[in-house]
């Protein structure tokens, strides 16, 4: 809808976006289109110009954006993953967000809300991961280009584990209020890439000739 709005509609529609999103943040999923239409100052037919499908419109449409926060809170680290300082000033960019994020996900919440079996929600989380991963992989191919990771590893597996162990320190953080396990997680990570190399190089161990078999004649 947005490709048919002119300028000052674009520019409407995205600041009720923002609005729901922040309000969102701050009182939970349970946030009604009222409150929504107070904060931006909209009226109930401006509401449903942009979104004629109603709160679930409104809904998936911040769930994208809250998914593009993701991302962009990331950045520029994420997309510059070319030597070992930036994978680091990266892993504290994502530790830094979770932080600052607490122990509320707006994204997870808005997900939930609108069913994660549904196509819409499935799409934001899919566009999310692979963007995130393809990001990541991105980092790998450099460093390996570079000789600094082992050219053995496959860098779409590689992202994939890397932004799985993420999501799995991000959902512990979410239950404890401690980020120790996403620092782990990423610390884990980076610390297996970088040692990669010398794991690849390192020969491997020599298979041990099978023990001589020895009669017993217990029982006999």
């Amino acid at each position: 809808m947005s490709a048919r709005l002119t300028p000052k509609g674009a520019a409407t529609r995205d600041r009720i976006i923002e609005g729901a999103s922040a309000e969102i943040r701050e009182h939970g999923v349970t946030a009604t289109l009222d409150d929504i239409r107070a904060r931006t100052r909209t009226s109930k037919s401006q509401l449903f110009h942009y979104f004629p499908d109603g709160r679930e419109q409104l809904l998936l449409a911040v769930a994208r954006y809250e998914a593009d926060r993701v991302l962009a809170d990331q950045q520029p680290q994420l997309g510059h993953l070319t030597s070992w300082d930036a994978w680091l000033a990266w892993r504290d960019a994502v530790i830094a967000r979770y932080r600052e994020q607490g122990q509320q996900c707006p994204l997870s919440a808005l997900i939930t809300q609108l069913g994660r079996a549904t196509p819409g929600a499935q799409a934001v989380v899919t566009e999310l991961m692979a963007q995130w991963q393809a990001e990541i992989a991105a980092g790998v191919r450099y460093m390996q280009a570079a000789g600094e990771i082992s050219a053995d590893l496959d860098p779409a597996r590689t992202a994939a584990a890397i932004v799985a162990a993420t999501q799995g320190g991000v959902v512990m953080m979410m239950s404890t209020g401690d980020t120790f396990p996403l620092e782990a997680a990423l610390d884990l990570a980076i610390g297996y890439l970088q040692a990669s190399p010398a794991l690849r190089t390192s020969p491997a161990p020599r298979a041990s000739s099978p023990a001589p078999r020895v009669e017993s004649s217990l029982g006999r």
